[in-house]
């Protein structure tokens, strides 16, 4: 509900601050041009949402996934969406991406723009020391380089965009609860 209420406040889009949770066979998932999943790591689509969800993402539907990590997330994950649409190749996003400026300019490094999750948040994190962690916690093999990656269309338009190892959306989830994460 955070997401849906500061995309209005804090832009031009308007959106709906009551959202939805759909399911992929919801028969009004066409009305909705943007979905958003996250802990997407033990997803397994049955027949009927794989066909759902290719048609909706290739006519023009857009999907945002978020908060899950380790390479085994990943691999679980692309395997997944391999089902969805088959033959497309996950690509990284460089900084230069107009999706890291298309609303405000978001400065790179990449990795600085990485979110923990608010109960393994390492208060003491410095970003300058490469033996500082950001998370308390390990989050397993390969959860410490954040990723920003896109499934495009055949005219190099987002359908799906990837955002592991990174909980962005605590941010939002959580504003109300410790201003220094927030912040």
């Amino acid at each position: 509900l955070n997401l849906s209420y500061r995309l209005q406040e804090l832009t031009t889009i308007k959106t709906d601050p009551d959202a939805r949770v759909l399911h992929l066979s919801d028969a009004t998932l066409t009305n909705y041009p943007f979905i958003y999943m996250e802990h997407v790591e033990g997803m397994i689509l049955r027949d009927d949402e794989v066909d759902v969800l290719r048609k909706y993402l290739l006519n023009g539907g857009a999907l945002l996934i978020n908060d899950f990590w380790n390479i085994h997330g990943w691999t679980a994950f692309a395997d997944e969406m391999q089902r969805v649409l088959p033959g497309r190749s996950w690509v990284d996003l460089p900084m230069d991406h107009p999706i890291f400026n298309c609303v405000y300019r978001l400065a790179g490094p990449l990795q600085n723009l990485r979110m923990p999750t608010l109960q393994f948040w390492n208060r003491d994190y410095d970003p300058k020391d490469p033996l500082s962690h950001l998370s308390l916690r390990d989050r397993g093999e390969e959860s410490e380089e954040m990723h920003v990656r896109a499934l495009l269309d055949d005219h190099q338009r987002i359908m799906v965009i990837a955002i592991h190892n990174s909980d962005i959306s605590d941010g939002w989830e959580r504003e109300g609860e410790n201003i220094e994460y927030f912040q």
